[in-house]
């Protein structure tokens, strides 16, 4: 095997996010913008000699391609091993479980996670560790240092391997491994899960459908629900992962999965709907008639989750992201176990169920999962549902009705307004900082401030502090507002606006929630001056 040393120089913007690497697809094709950014990785973590990795990704447009380069430049770097999913293809939360399962170095997954898919379209790569989690930020500090230093890239000169079948071959001293990339998540979802209870509930009639949106998961879902737990045949639609996810958005929200909750919402639904991701990491549930946040989807599960065989034992604390709705901690206050409040960002929660203080995880944006891997897992979350309602034969609607019952109803919604410019976007954020600690006592259509902050993160497990990690506003009456700017996005700025209003127990938790969340959505665009900074009085999305 011959390596080539090629001269190159730093790329400007190659600063990974929370999610790694994001851009359009056309710069990562851009001569050494992948190569740069994959030798800077490799670069950061002490080199990849003797060193073994996963790879793969969600199959969309330049994943293939890319997956040859990364093979080739990995095995000009000294690695000695790499685990890749046959065609390429890997879910998100399959990948975390192969580093898990393998002990490996870490591994490179290449997605763009719910971002649409194409030649014009978005790509991504990112960085796991061997806790199987997203680099902390002190990895992709150290990575970013390295694209900005970097002078050259190592690559071996050699032909396209055949990632097609299951079987190992080499690439000079390295060794590649392909493998059926749903087998060993299936493994693992079988031993968390009660399957039997899950069939015996499939074979009663219940219906379910599960759209994959052309992604990832298509081929997972397929595996699970109709091959082993005997889901009627076509219960999984838009199977095959496309390059382009079939011109769509694969972002498992109603305005995206739209055609799931217009037959969700129609006289013909089946019992249970879920949808899932561009890489398999994120989830959408409803019932007959009724969405389901993701909020409330995670206290719900945390409130159900010993139903399920792998955490019969109880859970040891629950962690959301500082968006998410509180819902989850009356769960945790009413179990007596730890609740956590986390920046936006899985990496967040790695460091707390590596040290065993939680169970399960949550974030708004459709990401749930638990310690049996280090990323949220849209799958395993549709399974755990599942397994619930098995146990419980109840409806979705019955579950939720109960719950808030139980612990009051926390309404919420997400209103995201996209593609501001940055420059704008940033004098919002500024001017509100400006004024936070002016905003105590004041008045906004009818709501008065009762706090407001700018939330810091403190890891309890590693002392690293996180700062500005998005802005907090409390309104009397238990309602609550949170302004961040997303690192998700490929285009401009998009800010994210977080609206929750808490209703107690014995309150009526069958109002719209847009129209319960209508006040403080109204206080929170005069609190920020938002028409008089983007021009906007309604969002581009609201979920």
């Amino acid at each position: 095997m011959k390596i080539q040393t090629i001269a190159t120089r730093p790329i400007e913007g190659q600063k990974p996010g929370t999610s790694g690497l994001r851009k359009k697809t056309r710069v990562f094709m851009g001569p050494g913008y992948l190569e740069n950014f994959v030798q800077a990785t490799f670069n950061a973590i002490g080199g990849a000699k003797n060193k073994t990795f996963v790879v793969g990704g969600d199959g969309r447009f330049f994943n293939a391609r890319a997956i040859q380069t990364i093979l080739k430049m990995a095995a000009a770097n000294g690695a000695s091993k790499i685990i890749v999913g046959r065609n390429g293809l890997l879910s998100t939360p399959a990948a975390s479980h192969l580093i898990r399962l393998h002990k490996t170095d870490g591994g490179l997954i290449l997605s763009a996670s719910h971002n649409p898919g194409g030649i014009d379209q978005d790509f991504g790569v990112k960085f796991n560790t061997s806790n199987g989690g997203p680099a902390p930020e002190g990895v992709t500090e150290a990575i970013y240092d390295q694209t900005r230093a970097l002078d050259s890239f190592d690559i071996a000169e050699a032909g396209d391997l055949d990632l097609s079948k299951v079987g190992e071959t080499e690439l000079g001293s390295m060794k590649i491994r392909v493998i059926d990339p749903v087998a060993d998540y299936q493994d693992l979802m079988a031993s968390l899960f009660d399957f039997d209870k899950i069939r015996e509930l499939f074979a009663s009639g219940f219906n379910v459908r599960f759209d994959a949106l052309h992604a990832v998961t298509g081929p997972y879902a397929k595996a699970i629900l109709e091959g082993e737990l005997g889901a009627p045949k076509g219960s999984v639609v838009n199977a095959v992962p496309l390059k382009d996810f079939g011109g769509g958005h694969p972002d498992p929200n109603p305005v995206w999965a739209h055609e799931l909750m217009d037959l969700m919402m129609s006289g013909d639904s089946p019992d249970f709907g879920a949808a899932s991701d561009g890489d398999g990491d994120r989830n959408m549930i409803v019932g007959r008639g009724i969405y389901v946040t993701p909020s409330d989807s995670l206290a719900v599960l945390a409130a159900n989750a010993h139903l399920a065989l792998g955490y019969k034992s109880g859970l040891s604390g629950v962690a959301r992201s500082m968006p998410t709705s509180a819902a989850c901690d009356r769960v945790a206050e009413k179990l007596g176990i730890l609740s956590a409040e986390t920046p936006t960002g899985w990496k967040f929660f790695g460091n707390l169920l590596d040290a065993g203080r939680v169970t399960l995880c949550g974030e708004e944006s459709a990401g749930t999962g638990s310690n049996h891997i280090r990323e949220k897992d849209g799958l395993w979350a549709v399974l755990l549902w599942l397994n619930i309602l098995a146990v419980r034969r109840q409806s979705v609607g019955e579950v939720l009705s109960d719950h808030w019952a139980n612990y009051g109803r926390d309404y919420y919604s997400r209103h995201d307004y996209e593609a501001i410019p940055t420059d704008v976007a940033n004098s919002l954020i500024h001017d509100l900082r400006s004024r936070l600690t002016d905003l105590k006592g004041q008045s906004f259509a009818g709501l008065k401030v009762s706090d407001a902050d700018e939330f810091s993160y403190r890891d309890p497990v590693d002392g690293s502090i996180s700062e500005k990690q998005g802005i907090r506003i409390w309104f009397e009456g238990n309602a609550r507002a949170v302004l961040r700017l997303s690192g998700t996005g490929t285009e401009g700025a998009t800010l994210r606006v977080y609206l929750e209003q808490y209703a107690p127990p014995e309150a009526d938790h069958q109002l719209d929630a847009q129209s319960a969340l209508n006040t403080v959505r109204v206080a929170t665009a005069d609190l920020c001056r938002m028409e008089e900074f983007t021009g906007r009085t309604n969002p581009d999305v609201v979920t």
